[in-house]
């Protein structure tokens, strides 16, 4: 629980699961995310993925080919992220509380690990929050977060069959008068499991040794073929 928890009128907050599976047949998950308030105000819940250097190519047209040219890498990038409100953020979230807080793509704290001036540090920035949204790791728009009675909260959080491995922090904000009154982390775990997890780990921890497994299953299946092949 976050450290305001044992003030007079805390945020409890809870998820359903704290370690998603992931096995070679996920198709993606929903767990539900809920809790508590004890006094008034608006929430607004901010999940985000393990961070990570994060690169983004700038694609010329050559001969007809469409190829990489330079590239920006953007240091300690979340690899996932998502937002949800009680009510949309426009129209009531301080501008200064979003940028101290991270709160919304467009606030996000991305930064180039080389100067390469505003303009294009923009143009970047833009493009990385576009890959990103299409892959469905950064949500487009907040969702939508339901308070009953004034005190209990509940939503669904959606994850991908390509959501990214890690540890995941889930901060939920209770804003009063503009400011905010409480905070409380959830973590979560997602991580590969079963056979998936076994060969992920050999290919990182063990890169050569993969390699040259792979290399020879490759051999054996195509020789495996050809014989087929011959008996018919």
């Amino acid at each position: 629980m976050g450290a305001g928890s044992s003030r007079a009128e805390p945020v409890i907050a809870d998820v359903s699961e704290h370690f998603i599976g992931i096995t070679a047949d996920f198709t993606g998950a929903k767990i539900l995310f809920f809790g508590s308030v004890g006094g008034p105000g608006k929430l607004v819940v901010v999940v985000s993925g393990p961070a990570h250097d994060i690169s983004i190519g700038n694609k010329v047209q050559r001969a007809g080919i469409w190829m990489n040219s330079d590239s920006v890498t953007f240091k300690n990038a979340p690899s996932f992220y998502r937002v949800l409100s009680s009510e949309p953020l426009d129209e009531w979230l301080p501008l200064s509380v979003r940028e101290a807080n991270q709160i919304g793509v467009e606030y996000l704290d991305l930064q180039p690990t080389e100067d390469i001036g505003s303009a294009k540090e923009a143009d970047y920035r833009a493009a990385l929050i576009r890959n990103m949204q299409n892959k469905d790791h950064y949500g487009k728009a907040e969702g939508r977060l339901k308070i009953l009675g004034g005190r209990l909260f509940r939503t669904d959080v959606f994850l991908p069959s390509n959501v990214p491995t890690g540890d995941y922090s889930i901060k939920t904000y209770l804003i009063r008068d503009g400011r905010i009154a409480d905070m409380e982390v959830t973590p979560l775990n997602i991580n590969k499991t079963g056979i998936g997890a076994e060969i992920y780990r050999v290919a990182h921890q063990h890169g050569a040794l993969y390699g040259v497994a792979a290399i020879i299953i490759a051999v054996l299946a195509g020789l495996g073929g050809n014989a087929v092949f011959r008996k018919s």
